[in-house]
C-alpha cells in the first residue's frame, strides 16, 4: 500500500501551464505504475495519463495527448503531470493513483489500489 498526496493545482487562464506533483510514501514506490485521473463536476472520473514503474512507457488520453506530459522521479517518490495549453474543459479535480503491476499501463480506475485526495485545477476562458 502507498499513500499519495497531490499538489500544484490552482486557477489559471486558458493556454496557461501547470505542473501537478504527487508524492508517495513507502519504499516500494518505484514498483508501482502511476496514473493521473480527473473528475469534472457532474461527470465520471476519467483517465488522463499513466507511466510505468521505471518511466520507460507512458500512455495518454486522446484529449490531452500533445499537451500533457507525465513523468516520475523514483528517487523522490514523486510523479508529475506537466499540463500545457490548458483549456476550460480541463477543469476538474485531478487525482494520482498507484497500481500494483508497474509494467502495465492501466487505464481503468478499477486497476488502481491507492488514490490521493485530489487537487483542483480550474481553467478560465
Amino acid at each position: 500500500q502507498v499513500q499519495l498526496v497531490e499538489s500544484g493545482g490552482g486557477l489559471v487562464q486558458a493556454r496557461d501551464s501547470l505542473r501537478l506533483s504527487c508524492v508517495g510514501s513507502g519504499r516500494s514506490f518505484s514498483r508501482y505504475g502511476l496514473g493521473w485521473f480527473r473528475q469534472a463536476p457532474g461527470k465520471e472520473r476519467e483517465f488522463v495519463a499513466v507511466i510505468s514503474w521505471n518511466g520507460g512507457s507512458t500512455y495518454y488520453a486522446d484529449s490531452v495527448k500533445g499537451r500533457f506530459t507525465i513523468s516520475r522521479d523514483n528517487a523522490k517518490n514523486t510523479v508529475y503531470l506537466q499540463m500545457n495549453g490548458l483549456k476550460p474543459e480541463d477543469t476538474a479535480v485531478y487525482y494520482c493513483a498507484a497500481a500494483a503491476y508497474g509494467n502495465v499501463l492501466n487505464r481503468k480506475s478499477d486497476d488502481y489500489n491507492d488514490w490521493g485526495q485530489g487537487t483542483q485545477v480550474t481553467v478560465s476562458s
